[in-house]
């Protein structure tokens, strides 16, 4: 349900041809320096997707006297039933972005300007109903287990343990869990967890794939105690952080990346989905 208030005002009365609300929403592709040479050929093919377009005429032919006159509205978004069963939240990705805009237009006569005023909203989601289901999940970081790695060799010897609380995660709710570093040959100068958006977009010439970080903090600094119990903790930035989701052209998704940095200039990370 979007409400508000269309506020007009003027020193001397406005004649007017109606007053009208449209309310857009649609998914658009977006090009960045850091896609040029890998996405351009997707931004050529890929149409936005509509989702929400509805107008509603507020006021009829007439006249606004001269001062404030406050005019009140509220109507339900209706989204489009092939796309998806209610509107999408607003997201700021790195390639895809989801975008509300409403816009109020008073039509005026010939020889009058018509006034438009444009602005952005935001959708928030219902709370859900009935209680999430946790799902744990327990990581073991050691140099075997390390991904991308050219000289493993010069890794030092160590062992992480920890665990998740949950991988399915409520946005308002933060990611919590916890680490022990059993042994470590080197000493640990920090640990550090990195939220990344995952963005996959397809069309006819393929698909393109890219990873966005959303936030990084640190965790633990120093050369952290070895057997001792590390929280870990994470609010979820709630513009920049959405649901795993596939949409008929895109996919939308979240890893969680943990990076323990040595103090010889070395790192390990191990990710988790």
């Amino acid at each position: 349900m979007l409400s508000g208030v269309v506020v007009v005002s003027g020193k001397d009365s406005v004649q007017h041809q109606g007053v009208s609300l449209t309310s857009e929403g649609a998914v658009n592709l977006q090009l960045s320096a850091k896609s040029v040479g890998v996405f351009e050929a997707f931004y050529n093919s890929v149409k936005p997707v509509q989702i929400i377009n509805s107008t509603i005429e507020m006021v009829k032919l007439g006249k606004f006297p001269s001062g404030k006159t406050e005019i009140p509205f509220e109507f339900p978004l209706h989204v489009k039933e092939l796309l998806c069963a209610k509107p999408w939240l607003i997201m700021l990705p790195h390639w895809v972005l989801t975008k509300y805009t409403l816009c109020c237009d008073m039509r005026r006569s010939l020889l009058a300007k018509d006034l438009t005023k444009t602005c952005e909203f935001i959708i928030h989601s219902a709370p859900q109903k009935g209680k999430l289901t946790p799902s744990p999940v327990d990581f073991t970081v050691t140099p075997e287990t390390l991904k991308n790695v050219k000289e493993r060799a010069l890794l030092p010897k160590f062992l992480i343990r920890g665990h998740l609380n949950s991988t399915n995660c409520v946005i308002t709710n933060p990611l919590t869990g916890e680490l022990v570093v059993e042994s470590s040959e080197a000493t640990i100068k920090s640990i550090e967890l990195q939220l990344v958006h995952m963005e996959t977009c397809s069309c006819a010439e393929g698909y393109a794939r890219d990873a966005t970080e959303i936030q990084n903090f640190q965790i633990a600094n120093g050369d952290v105690c070895q057997g001792l119990s590390v929280p870990m903790h994470m609010v979820f930035p709630q513009l920049f952080t959405w649901r795993h989701w596939r949409p008929p052209t895109s996919k939308w998704s979240s890893r969680l990346t943990l990076l323990c940095c040595f103090a010889l200039s070395t790192s390990s990370q191990r990710t988790s989905r």
